[in-house]
């Protein structure tokens, strides 16, 4: 299936893009996210397990368990404070 994948703050200046669509068989955001991680370089230091990073699904904040649907949108971004 196919889905546009967004990143945000300082995922985006590591990773060199801000969005991109891929073909993939991940059924969950925890899948897609393994994906990612698994093409190395700056997208296995960004999106690291154990690393802080919320996600949204189709504009909706997310946990990993979520189920990916063709077409859907997925933003990864670091969590963000205010002050």
């Amino acid at each position: 299936m196919m889905v546009t994948v967004k990143y945000f703050a300082g995922i985006r200046e590591a990773i060199g893009v801000g969005s991109e669509l891929r073909d993939t068989a991940a059924a969950t955001l925890a899948q897609l996210r393994d994906e990612l991680i698994a093409l190395g370089g700056a997208h296995a230091e960004s999106l690291a397990r154990g690393k802080a990073v919320r996600l949204a699904l189709n504009q909706v904040m997310s946990d990993e368990s979520a189920a990916l649907s063709d077409g859907a949108e997925v933003a990864f971004f670091p969590p963000v404070t205010g002050g």
